[in-house]
C-alpha cells in the first residue's frame, strides 16, 4: 500500500520531531519533507508535491494562513491540514477561508490526528469535535443575521464573537496586556485581533475606533452582547 507523503511545517523543531516519530511508526505516512515557516513550506510542497502539509499558524516570515491561501489559489494535489494550539474562532474561519482542509487542535489523540490524515487524504475534510462546534455557531449566527436582518434597518457588523468580546474591553478602557491576561491569549494574539478589529471597522487607530462606537449606536448594542 502507498503511503501517504506528508510535509511537516512548524518552527519548533521538537514539535515537528514529535509529530514525525508519532506518524511514520504508524506505517502509513511518510514524512518526505519538513519546513520552519510558510514560505519553506511552499517550497518543499513545489519541490517534493506531498499529499497533504500539515501547517501550524503562527510561524515567522509567513504564517501558516498565508502559506494555505496561496497553495489553494494553485492547482496541485496537495491539500492542507492546519495542525494549531489555538482553538480562537478567528483563526478557524479564518482557515477554511484560506482553503484549509481540515483543522486539529496540538493536544488532539493519536488517533483522531489519523483519521484526519485519511479522510483529508481521500477527498473529505476534517475537524476535530470542538471546531465542528464553532464553524456550527458561525454558520447559525450568519443565518440569523438573514433572517432578521431585513425586517429592519439594522447594520451588519462582521466581527466574530471573539473580537466583539475584545472590542467591548477595548471600549471600557483595558489595555492589551490585561485583556490578554483576563482571557488566557498572548499579547500579540491580541494585537492581532485588535489590528483585524479596525480593519473591519475602517479606523485607523483606537481614538477613530471609539469615536465609531459613540457615534453608531448599533455597533454599541452589537459589542454590549457580547
Amino acid at each position: 500500500m502507498e503511503k501517504i507523503k506528508v510535509v511537516l511545517a512548524d518552527d519548533h523543531v521538537v514539535v515537528r520531531n514529535g509529530i514525525k516519530n508519532l506518524l511514520e511508526n504508524e506505517g502509513k505516512v511518510t514524512v518526505v519533507g519538513e519546513a520552519s515557516n510558510g514560505e519553506e513550506a511552499l517550497f518543499a510542497v513545489e519541490k517534493l508535491k506531498p499529499d497533504l502539509l500539515i501547517i501550524d499558524i503562527r510561524m515567522p516570515v509567513m504564517n501558516g494562513l498565508e502559506a494555505t491561501k496561496i497553495l489553494s489559489k494553485k492547482a496541485g494535489p496537495t491539500r492542507t491540514l492546519i495542525l494549531s494550539m489555538h482553538d480562537d474562532e478567528d483563526y478557524i474561519l479564518q482557515s477554511i477561508e484560506s482553503g484549509a482542509s481540515g483543522y486539529l487542535l496540538k493536544d488532539t489523540s493519536k488517533d483522531e490526528f489519523l483519521k484526519a490524515i485519511n479522510t483529508i487524504h481521500q477527498g473529505g475534510k476534517y475537524f476535530s469535535g470542538d471546531i465542528s462546534q464553532v464553524l456550527v455557531n458561525s454558520y447559525l449566527n450568519v443565518r440569523d443575521r438573514k433572517i432578521i436582518q431585513p425586517m429592519g434597518s439594522v447594520k451588519h457588523y462582521d466581527i466574530t464573537k471573539r473580537e466583539k468580546q475584545i472590542l467591548k474591553m477595548i471600549a471600557e478602557g483595558i489595555g492589551n496586556k490585561e485583556i490578554a491576561q483576563q482571557l488566557g491569549k498572548s499579547i500579540r494574539t491580541i494585537e492581532t485581533h485588535r489590528f483585524n478589529i479596525m480593519k473591519k471597522l475602517k479606523v485607523n487607530n483606537v481614538v477613530e475606533l471609539l469615536k465609531k462606537i459613540e457615534e453608531e449606536p448599533g455597533l454599541k448594542d452589537h459589542i454590549e452582547n457580547a
